[in-house]
């Protein structure tokens, strides 16, 4: 139901070329160029900042774009409406999270929503903090689950639980039956930490800051899974993470969660996030109502991390 302009324009958008719209779209780029320009006759203004490798949404192109898609959202739940497709039958839901959370708790989760609701289909963006709620405020995804350090604002937060920063470590490390463990008791250790833009190393930078014990990490990386596996191969190393993010995993790995006395670690929470002011679907609701009492069940057994 898009007309030519708007599909090339989203194409064009969504791939950063004409010359990958058109292998997406198999239309020759003399004409995604034709109705791209065509279209920005009709609104009067530029769209794209034309360059050499590409082409990017300026900043009348990223307003465009967000009405388009907004457009499209509506007419899906128009069309769904119409249909009848009120029912949970063959949906998709788009989530986006952050990577702690698609490591194994969301897969978990959706693996067990879907035994009971197998026409359900899932598309998962991984982002950072930043990256997520833009997708959700951009409409490209339906529901978030995100470490947050704040109230969100333009979004809809259905839940909130304290999700501290924590360490793990193997439950044969010198450390794991200290009574109490600081920061500066990890120096000796190998370090493997995620990558600045995540507020688990962002909350560790500032507290290592505050208490005046820096330490330089082996390995860094954005993947929280190449930190767990270089942990599990590294019986003295020391990462971190929230217990959400790998609680079942511990156990069956011999690791453990140890907690840090410093303030500045437990200022996080787990949000679970949905646009503001949209219609859900029958599907998205049931899931969202599923997520909600999926990590509330958490509380109890996190309970004994959420203050050091």
């Amino acid at each position: 139901m898009l007309s030519n302009e708007i599909r090339y324009f989203l194409a064009v958008a969504n791939s950063g070329s004409l010359s990958a719209a058109s292998e997406q779209l198999f239309v020759a780029v003399s004409a995604i160029s034709r109705q791209i320009q065509r279209l920005e006759a009709q609104v009067g203004v530029p769209l794209f900042e034309r360059h050499a490798r590409g082409m990017v949404l300026n900043e009348a192109g990223e307003i465009f774009a967000h009405h388009v898609r907004k457009n499209m959202l509506d007419m899906e739940y128009a069309l769904a409406e119409i249909k009848g497709l009120k029912a949970v039958r063959r949906t998709l839901i788009r989530v986006a999270c952050t990577d702690g959370l698609a490591f194994t708790l969301l897969p978990r989760m959706i693996a067990d929503f879907r035994a009971e609701n197998p026409g359900v289909l899932f598309d998962i963006k991984v982002a950072s903090t930043q990256g997520v709620g833009e997708l959700l405020r951009s409409g490209e995804c339906d529901v978030a689950l995100q470490f947050s350090l704040h109230a969100e604002r333009g979004v809809d937060v259905l839940g909130s639980w304290p999700a501290p920063v924590l360490l793990v470590m193997h439950q044969s490390h010198p450390l794991a039956d200290a009574p109490q463990v600081t920061l500066s008791d990890i120096n000796p250790y190998p370090l493997a930490l995620p990558q600045q833009n995540t507020t688990v190393r962002q909350l560790f930078e500032l507290a290592s800051h505050m208490s005046g014990n820096l330490v330089e990490p082996v390995l860094t990386c954005d993947n929280f899974s190449t930190l767990f596996h270089f942990l599990l191969r590294t019986p003295l190393a020391v990462t971190i993470c929230s217990a959400f993010t790998v609680l079942q995993e511990a156990e069956a790995h011999g690791l453990i969660l140890r907690s840090v006395a410093i303030d500045q670690l437990t200022q996080r929470n787990l949000q679970l996030q949905a646009q503001s002011g949209r219609p859900r679907s029958a599907a998205l609701n049931v899931f969202l109502t599923f997520l909600l009492q999926q990590l509330t069940a958490l509380e109890e057994p996190l309970r004994q991390y959420w203050k050091p």
